[in-house]
C-alpha cells in the first residue's frame, strides 16, 4: 500500500498522518509507556482496593455441549473481573480479553472457566476473579398434541468466582418463561358462570422465572437439567409450534396448574432443594399482569449462612 501523501505538519512540527508503513520491534514495543503499572503516587481517588475491575460484554463463538455430548457453536458475551490491591494503579484490560481467547477453541464449561480464573490470577496478579458467559441457548421443544417441535432459546449465564485460597465456586443463572393462571381469577370465573349463567375469562400472563443455581463440588447440571427443573416445578412453559389442539392443550394445562406469583417461587423451591446436585439457589419471579398494569414479584432462596441472598431488585430485567 502506497504511503499516505495526504500528510499534513503541524506548527509543532509534528506529522498528522497514519503511517501504514511502520512495522515496530521489541525495542520499539519495549520503551511504550505502561500508565497501569506506575507507582502509587499516580493513583487518583482514595488509595484502596477495589473489589472488582475488568472487562464487559466481549463476544465470540465458542462451543458449548448439549448433555448428550453434541457441540453446539453460539455466541457467547463475556465479562471477566479481578481485584485490584490498593497501592496497585490499575489493570492491563487487553489481557482479560487475550488471556481467554488462548481458550476460545475448548468447549464452554464450568471446568474450563475454572482454569481460564486459575490463569487470571497467574497473569494479573491478583488475589480473587470472576468471570459471567452469557449465551441463548437453544432446546427443541415438542407441541403438546399436534406432534410438531420447534426450538425454545433460553438466557443461559455461567458463573464461576476464585478466591484467594483457589477455591471455584459455580453457578449457573438460567431464564424459564411460563405462562401463570391466577387462581383467583379462575373460581371468581367459575362463579359467576354457576351463580349468574354469565360467561367470563380467566386472566393469565406470560411470566419468567430467573434461576441461579450454584452447584455441589463434583457434581454437574446440564443446561438441559436446569430447564427440566423448572418445568416439573411450574409445569406451563410458554410454547413454540402451535396448533389449535395444541392450544386448547395449553388452555387446559393453565386450568390443572393456576398460580400465583408466591406459588410459582415456593414450587421451584421445592424442586432445587430436593436436588442433590445444588448446593444453594435464588429465585426471582414475576407475573406480568394482563390485570393490573404492575407486575406480581416474588424472590425466594435456600437460606445458607453465607450464600446466595434473596436480594433481587432488577425485575424490570424480567419482562419476557
Amino acid at each position: 500500500m502506497s504511503k499516505d501523501t495526504s500528510a499534513r505538519t503541524r506548527a509543532d512540527g509534528l506529522t498528522r498522518a497514519y503511517d501504514r508503513e511502520f512495522r515496530l520491534d521489541a525495542a520499539y514495543r519495549a520503551s511504550l509507556p505502561d500508565v497501569q503499572n506506575t507507582d502509587a503516587s499516580l493513583i487518583q481517588g482514595a488509595n484502596v482496593p477495589i473489589q472488582h475491575v475488568g472487562v464487559s460484554g466481549f463476544r465470540l463463538p465458542m462451543s458449548v455441549r448439549a448433555r448428550d455430548g453434541r457441540a453446539l457453536v453460539l455466541e457467547v458475551a463475556v465479562t471477566g473481573t479481578v481485584s485490584l490491591a490498593a497501592d496497585l494503579k490499575g489493570i492491563n484490560m487487553s489481557r482479560i480479553v487475550r488471556c481467554f481467547y488462548e481458550f476460545k477453541d475448548r468447549a464452554l464449561s464450568h471446568e474450563l472457566l475454572e482454569e481460564i480464573l486459575l490463569r487470571y490470577k497467574k497473569e494479573l496478579g491478583c488475589s480473587r476473579a470472576r468471570l459471567r458467559a452469557e449465551f441463548r441457548y437453544p432446546i427443541l421443544q415438542r407441541s403438546l398434541r399436534s406432534g410438531l417441535e420447534g426450538w425454545q432459546y433460553y438466557r443461559v449465564v455461567l458463573e464461576g468466582t476464585i478466591d484467594d485460597l483457589d477455591r471455584y465456586r459455580r453457578y449457573t443463572h438460567f431464564d424459564f418463561v411460563y405462562s401463570s393462571a391466577c387462581p383467583c381469577s379462575a373460581d371468581l370465573t367459575e362463579h359467576a358462570r354457576e351463580t349468574r349463567s354469565v360467561y367470563g375469562i380467566p386472566h393469565s400472563q406470560r411470566s419468567k422465572a430467573r434461576v441461579i443455581v450454584e452447584t455441589n463440588p463434583g457434581k454437574s447440571l446440564a443446561v438441559e437439567d436446569v430447564q427440566e427443573l423448572c418445568l416439573d416445578a411450574l409445569q406451563t412453559e410458554t410454547q413454540v409450534m402451535v396448533k389449535r389442539e395444541d392450544e386448547q392443550a395449553f388452555a387446559e394445562l393453565n386450568g390443572a396448574y393456576p398460580k400465583f406469583v408466591e406459588d410459582a417461587a415456593r414450587l421451584v423451591y421445592e424442586r432445587l432443594d430436593a436436588d442433590l446436585r445444588v448446593r444453594d439457589f435464588c429465585v426471582a419471579c414475576s407475573h406480568l399482569e394482563s390485570l393490573h398494569s404492575h407486575d406480581a414479584v416474588s424472590v425466594i432462596n435456600k437460606g445458607l449462612p453465607g450464600g446466595l441472598a434473596a436480594d433481587f431488585a432488577d425485575f424490570r430485567d424480567l419482562i419476557c
